[in-house]
C-alpha cells in the first residue's frame, strides 16, 4: 500500500513500499507536536473561537506567570492599552447594575461576547518581547476564566463572580504593565 504525506513545498507525493527517497518524515514532528500542545493548552485555558481564531502570538513549553521585568512593569503597546481599556470600560458599566442585581442572563452574555472580542484583538493586534507576552498570557488566562463564569459556562459559580474576578484581574494586569493613565475598578467587595 503507497504512503501518502506533504512534501516542504505542499504537494502530495506518494512512496510505495520499499521505495526509498532521501525526505525525512520525521523532520517536522517536533515542531508539529509543540505546536499542537500549544494548542491544546491554550483550548484548555480559554476556549473562546475569537481568541483561536485571532491568535498570532508565539508559544513554548514555559507556563505563564505574573511577574515583574527585573522590578519594573513590562512595557506595553497601543493595541494592548486599546484593548484593555475597552475591557475596564466595559465593566465600569456593567458594574453598578451587577451589583444592584438587574443584570440579566441576556446582559452576561453580551458582556462576556465583547470581552471576548477585546481579548482577540488584544491577542491578534498586540506585539510584546517574548517574556512580557508570556506574562500577558497568564492575564489572558486569568480574563478567559472570568468571561467563563460570566458567560454562564462555568457551573456552580454566580456570573457576578465573574466580573469581581475580572476587576481583579485588571488589578493583576495593572500591577504588571505599565499603562499610562490606567484607572482600576472598585469592586466594592
Amino acid at each position: 500500500m503507497p504512503v501518502r504525506f506533504n512534501g516542504q513545498d505542499g504537494k502530495t507525493a506518494r512512496l510505495q513500499p520499499g521505495q526509498k527517497d532521501s525526505i525525512d518524515m520525521n523532520a517536522h514532528a517536533p515542531a508539529r507536536l509543540l505546536a499542537i500542545g500549544a494548542f491544546a493548552i491554550l483550548g484548555s485555558v480559554f476556549m473562546t473561537p475569537t481568541a483561536f481564531a485571532a491568535d498570532t502570538h508565539q508559544h513554548d513549553a514555559h507556563p505563564a506567570v505574573l511577574k515583574l521585568d527585573h522590578g519594573a512593569k513590562w512595557q506595553t503597546d497601543a493595541a494592548l492599552r486599546q484593548g484593555m481599556e475597552a475591557i475596564r470600560n466595559l465593566l465600569a458599566k456593567a458594574m453598578p447594575e451587577v451589583h444592584s442585581g438587574r443584570f440579566d442572563n441576556a446582559q452576561y452574555g453580551a458582556l462576556a461576547q465583547r470581552i471576548e472580542g477585546q481579548v482577540g484583538y488584544i491577542v491578534k493586534n498586540c506585539k510584546l518581547q517574548p517574556e512580557a507576552d508570556q506574562v500577558l498570557h497568564a492575564i489572558i488566562a486569568e480574563i478567559g476564566q472570568g468571561v467563563d463564569v460570566i458567560g454562564g459556562r462555568a457551573g456552580g459559580t454566580q456570573r457576578e463572580e465573574g466580573v469581581v474576578h475580572l476587576a481583579r484581574t485588571l488589578d493583576d494586569y495593572a500591577a504588571h504593565f505599565d499603562h499610562p493613565g490606567w484607572k482600576g475598578l472598585k469592586t466594592g467587595h
